[in-house]
């Protein structure tokens, strides 16, 4: 079996944290967020980063981190939603051969972001208005990204985690 890393992708709220421990379960292999492992590397959170260190500084680390992780095998990676951004990350995750873009709709998004309690504390505000608007532009700017980056596209929209999961195991053919 193929012992790259599988590499999650795609905006907040699509599911990349539960479906990598999900996946990582069935596979029987470690999983990480990518983010919190961020936290943890700087000692604060990404909007504590953001806010005294500014974004390029966030972005260096998150590339950092990201090699790091790449370069391990049997892990399922939830990256944070703007690591494909940076080439060389990107092209690192293409060399695994296993990106999954997960997908849903902005106002999807807007909704699983506003019913998880830890957004507003630990993710920064990316644009000027936030919201619904700033999850749109956003994901117009990031789709082509993700798109190029990916392996695979899956639509979380109305699907339960386990049906997701295997889904993505079975296209990736690991099942």
């Amino acid at each position: 079996m193929n012992e790259q890393p599988i590499v999650l992708i795609g905006y907040r709220a699509t599911g990349k944290t539960s479906l990598a421990r999900l996946l990582a379960d069935r596979l029987g292999w470690e999983w990480i967020d990518a983010d919190v492992e961020i936290e943890r590397r700087a000692g604060k959170t990404i909007a504590q980063i953001f806010a005294q260190d500014g974004e390029p500084a966030f972005r260096d680390l998150e590339a950092a981190v990201m090699q790091d992780l790449l370069a391990r095998a049997r892990l399922v990676i939830a990256s944070g939603g703007g690591a494909p951004m940076r080439s060389e990350t990107r092209q690192a995750m293409q060399r695994t051969g296993r990106v999954v873009w997960l997908k849903a709709s902005p106002e999807t998004i807007y909704e699983r972001m506003n019913t998880d309690p830890t957004t507003g504390t630990r993710r920064p505000q990316l644009t000027a208005q936030g919201g619904l608007e700033e999850i749109r532009q956003l994901l117009a700017k990031r789709a082509p990204i993700y798109r190029q980056t990916a392996t695979i596209e899956v639509e979380t929209e109305g699907k339960d985690l386990p049906s997701l999961a295997e889904e993505i195991l079975h296209r990736l053919g690991v099942s």
